[in-house]
């Protein structure tokens, strides 16, 4: 899966009228203030009513989170004024999947472990649909979060290591969590591998006859 790396994403009010390309490079200009220099590419999503904005750097990126809040206005020519979300693309509002999870983990625990990822909006559990016997919760939990950073594939949560999904996510590593490699080809893993006790063992010491 494709990744969008440095970028922010705009997402404007589905209701509001119509707004053009070079209505939005101005408002960018003169609203967020993004500086020229900075920008590498601007890319429209009119269906979906979003603007991605790729920049030069993370820093500058996060700086721009930061002084809008992840929140901005657009003011059109008719004088309405429709709000604008602004995230980092791939972050935003996610519906999150966590499975392995025992279910005498409790959601504190669970928010607790989350907290550095985001703002945990919600958990519920999920549920067999009713087709089955048993309409119960099938370990699943779900949670609506708002990401400020990505959630690795696996996260060790009171002691068990968990599931974690949602769309968007970075393919990432068993192992140790990266987003470069996979667990095959985990530098961690043959560091393990080479470290066998038989492979580990000093060189034999001759046995001297008398």
């Amino acid at each position: 899966m494709a990744i969008r790396s440095n970028t922010i994403v705009f997402t404007f009010d589905p209701a509001s009228p119509r707004i053009t390309a070079h209505d939005i490079h101005e408002w960018l200009h003169a609203e967020i203030r993004i500086q020229e220099q900075k920008v590498q590419m601007i890319q429209t999503d009119g269906i979906k009513r979003q603007v991605y904005v790729k920049l030069t750097d993370k820093d500058y990126l996060l700086s721009i989170i930061n002084n809008t809040g992840g929140q901005g206005e657009y003011k059109h020519h008719t004088g309405e004024i429709s709000p604008v979300m602004i995230a980092i693309a791939g972050m935003g509002y996610k519906k999150i999947r966590v499975a392995n999870l025992p279910p005498q983990v409790p959601d504190d625990t669970l928010r607790a472990v989350l907290a550095p990822f985001g703002q945990v909006l919600n958990i519920q559990n999920e549920m067999w649909a009713r087709a089955y016997r048993y309409p119960v919760a099938n370990g699943v939990r779900q949670i609506n979060m708002m990401l400020t950073k990505h959630v690795t594939s696996h996260i060790v949560i009171a002691g068990q290591r968990a599931h974690i999904s949602y769309d968007g996510q970075p393919t990432t590593c068993y192992g140790c969590g990266d987003t470069r490699h996979l667990y095959p080809t985990c530098p961690r893993r043959q560091r393990r591998l080479l470290c066998q006790p038989q492979l580990c063992r000093g060189p034999k010491r001759r046995q001297h006859t008398r």
